[in-house]
């Protein structure tokens, strides 16, 4: 259910908010698609973009939850406030930083329209109830982020050094913080050390992702004509949101019923018997020898599998914590079989290659009433690598990471393994030239321990994507959690954290990671004078058994806070 929200302040404006206040978890779900980039969804590459002058708002509004809600509404929605003010500078500084980075700018809250992107159901778009008037600000040319003074590293130090080093998140803090349009280093501290990255893992695959198959590339999903009569094969392509139905748990994902119906056209009727899967793209173990023993069973991960419907669940429906499928190639066998009907049987194996993709051929050695066997009969396509990117990114899913990073195996000629993804992933990292000493991968997630990343790579990585010189990497952006707004941010940088910890909400886009003992956050900031900078605080040490996970997650709030609020210039 979803309350009808109510704003109220300065302006009363219908604002969207998310029906619970619970926090997404490594393994969470998010609609494929949520933040679309400047120029939509599908547009690649970004050219630089001429904006006109703007006026910020002003004042601050308040987000209440009210209407009629369903089962469930005892949690509640809790009210939040928002100054106009601070969330428009991470608005209007971010497309400062260059049109790559515009699609940072995209919050909903700023332009008082929009969603959260953790919501999964549809929703009506927003419209002005009241609009007072409101004094005319001077304009602001977004275009341009020069009027925007960068902080001293002098002042930089003395707003968060103490709390980087202070010892309450352990010994093992690594800290950098850096100006975006600049590339100065205004922080360091064991800035070139790596560290484990938990999750922030992600903007690794990330960028490797966007890299190797570019914005636009759709993972396939084929059927073809088998060897035997009545037998089809089903090819997984590594697509992870993969749906049975409409019942999905990624939205625009593809759909095993209109694939079956594609067979059956292609069949011209023919019943069929048997249906193979072949899951053969993917080589090695199916869960990593480095993860922790219960990510599987707790639902944060699931066995990585060429062919899987909605990412391994059970329920496709289920988020936090969700129920995976043992054997989820088969799974999406089984389902699969029942779609094309009563006693069709399931087994593994593999295709037969041909060249031939196109209409079905008579043969006289035709295995499926007439047509050749490795025939095509069918074909569905993920969405586009942008929305695979933004939905990993967002709710940290660890399963679309995996199937990302075996992308990045396929398109660099390594084998779509753990090993490989990791290999291939650190080849093209390598090869924007960033620091890169002592960076190590054994997976795609950041669920391994093992995995090995500083932050001065975390922050030149980011600062990458924001110049403009790779212009697929600013997809990137778009699926970064807000502070206090989206994501796995979404219940972070306001109540119930300390006030100290709030500052960052709306001028924080970043990514979290989070294992026992290991919390960061990486990705950029507004400060108070409209500067954008990134920043990756990574603490591999944390006493988790003394230090709940919320404590050590609102101390590295508390120090992205203190960046949001500090124009530190002397």
């Amino acid at each position: 259910m979803t309350g009808a929200p109510r704003a109220a302040g300065t302006a009363s404006v219908p604002v969207v908010v998310p029906a619970s206040p619970a926090r997404p978890t490594a393994a969470g779900t998010a609609p494929v698609g949520g933040s679309a980039p400047v120029g939509g969804a599908e547009s690649g590459a970004r050219g630089s973009v001429a904006a006109p002058p703007v006026v910020p708002p002003t004042g601050r509004v308040t987000v209440e939850a009210v209407g009629t809600a369903g089962a469930g509404e005892a949690s509640g929605v809790p009210s939040r406030e928002f100054d106009l003010g601070s969330l428009w500078r991470s608005k209007k500084v971010l497309a400062g930083a260059g049109a790559a980075v515009l699609a940072l700018v995209l919050v909903a809250v700023i332009v008082l329209a929009g969603r959260p992107d953790a919501v999964e159901e549809p929703v009506a778009e927003p419209t002005v109830a009241e609009q007072p008037a409101e004094p005319a600000p001077q304009p602001v040319l977004v275009a341009n982020t020069n009027g925007a003074p960068m902080p001293s590293p002098q002042a930089v130090q003395a707003a968060i050094g103490a709390l980087v080093t202070n010892g309450e998140l352990g010994p093992g803090v690594h800290a950098a913080v850096v100006d975006v349009a600049t590339g100065t280093e205004l922080y360091g501290y064991q800035q070139s050390d790596p560290a484990t990255p938990a999750s922030t893992t992600k903007l690794v695959t990330a960028a490797a992702a966007l890299t190797a198959r570019g914005t636009g590339y759709r993972i396939p999903t084929r059927v073809v004509a088998g060897s035997a009569p009545g037998e089809v094969v089903l090819i997984g392509g590594g697509d992870p949101t993969l749906a049975i139905d409409g019942t999905a748990t990624y939205r625009g994902a593809a759909r095993l019923d209109e694939l079956a119906e594609q067979v059956r056209t292609a069949l011209g009727g023919a019943p069929v018997s048997r249906v193979l899967v072949d899951s053969t793209l993917y080589t090695g173990p199916a869960v990593s020898p480095s993860w922790d023993s219960d990510v599987v069973s707790a639902g944060y991960g699931a066995p990585i599998t060429a062919l899987m419907t909605n990412g391994a669940r059970v329920n496709p429906k289920a988020a936090s914590g969700a129920q995976r499928q043992t054997d989820p190639d088969l799974s999406a066998g089984k389902a699969f079989a029942a779609l094309l009907g009563d006693g069709v049987t399931v087994g593994r194996g593999t295709a037969t290659s041909s060249a031939a993709q196109a209409t079905p051929q008579v043969s006289a050695s035709a295995g499926t009433t007439g047509i050749a066997p490795g025939i095509e009969l069918g074909r569905v396509e993920s969405p586009t690598m942008l929305r695979l990117v933004e939905v990993m990114l967002t709710n940290s899913d660890n399963v679309v990471a995996e199937a990302l990073a075996r992308q990045v195996a396929i398109a660099g000629g390594q084998p779509a393994s753990f090993e490989g993804g990791a290999a291939a992933t650190r080849a093209l990292i390598t090869g924007f030239g960033l620091p890169v000493d002592g960076f190590g991968l054994t997976d795609g997630s950041g669920l391994s321990r093992d995995n090995l990343i500083s932050p001065a790579l975390l922050t030149a990585l980011v600062r990458l994507a924001a110049d403009g010189s790779h212009p697929e990497l600013g997809a990137m952006f778009s699926g970064l959690p807000v502070g206090g707004w989206s994501g796995t941010l979404d219940d972070r940088f306001r109540d119930p954290a300390p006030p100290e910890s709030r500052a960052g909400a709306g001028t924080v886009r970043a990514k979290t990671g989070s294992l026992d003992g290991v919390n960061a956050l990486a990705g950029v900031v507004t400060t108070a004078d409209g500067r954008l900078l990134a920043f990756a605080l990574l603490a591999d040490e944390v006493p988790f058994k003394t230090l709940s996970k919320w404590q050590a997650e609102w101390k590295l709030d508390r120090i992205a806070s203190v960046l949001a609020s500090c124009g530190c210039q002397g």
